[in-house]
């Protein structure tokens, strides 16, 4: 009996060696999962509210509002109205997930797999990048579609790469706010009082170099500028600003903020307690 006693070998955990694909996969699926069974709130709703913003802003002012840099008013707000909705909704993906789990107890489920915090923080952010690329997609899909509005792609790797840094750019900066938020209170304030505000004062419907100083500087300094402005080139073909530091300016904020959420994830801030 104790000859077989000391051959038994005691079950031993499973050994993850590298990049636990399995995991990383599951947990993203999941985040897609989040907003493909709520599609009508997910993904129709920014779709209403984007053609909404098209006929306020260009039907209304219809003749009225001279072409800029030669090309149709119409034209020129469209990409930014995209923008505006692919920035939305791959902040409140990100930000909304953590910040429920936090609330009803289920940060267990992604805590206690074998998942290190390099596969836990690219599933979040990149099940925010596939929330906010797919709704800019439908978005301008819909666009196209509009007797007035005549929407062509003159830089198409200037479209894929500024939508999805930005899908990245805000996954991350939900993944903070989904972390600092004790509720619902805390992530609308971040929503109405930083996201909103930069994003409507970033040049989505007019040229930032018709503002007067100290406007036309501060803009400047507004990382949703380049976003749009570089996004908006991918379409029209003209930029309002340095698109070279745009896109500088979007692989630096990637990088900074994917090692912030690292360190926060690692460390278990507000995750642990």
């Amino acid at each position: 009996m104790k000859d077989m006693a000391e051959s038994v070998v005691p079950p031993q955990p499973r050994d993850y060696a590298g990049f636990n694909w399995t995991g990383f996969v599951t947990l993203y699926a999941k985040e897609v999962s989040r907003f493909r069974k709520v599609w009508m709130q997910t993904l129709a709703a920014p779709v209403v509210t984007t053609l909404l913003y098209m006929m306020v802003f260009v039907v209304a002012v219809r003749g009225a509002a001279p072409p800029i840099h030669g090309t149709p008013f119409s034209e020129f707000v469209a990409p930014g109205l995209i923008m505006m909705a692919i920035l939305n909704n791959a902040f409140a993906n990100s930000s909304s997930s953590l910040l429920q789990a936090k609330m009803m107890g289920l940060t267990p489920d992604f805590l206690t797999p074998p998942l290190s915090a390099l596969e836990q923080v690219m599933a979040f952010a990149l099940g925010a990048a596939t929330r906010g690329v797919v709704v800019g997609a439908v978005t301008a899909i819909t666009i196209a579609f509009l007797p007035f509005t005549n929407l062509g792609v003159d830089h198409l790797w200037a479209v894929v790469y500024f939508s999805v840094g930005a899908s990245l750019i805000l996954g991350f900066v939900g993944i903070v706010t989904g972390l600092w938020s004790e509720k619902f209170d805390h992530l609308s304030a971040i929503t109405n009082f930083l996201i909103m505000p930069m994003t409507f004062l970033s040049g989505t419907f007019y040229l930032v170099d018709r503002l007067p100083e100290p406007f036309r500087t501060a803009s400047h300094f507004n990382p949703f500028f380049y976003l749009i402005d570089g996004f908006r080139y991918g379409f029209i073909g003209h930029s309002d600003g340095n698109l070279m530091a745009g896109v500088i300016m979007v692989a630096v904020l990637n990088i900074v903020l994917f090692l912030g959420c690292w360190r926060m994830f690692v460390v278990g801030w507000r995750l642990k307690t």
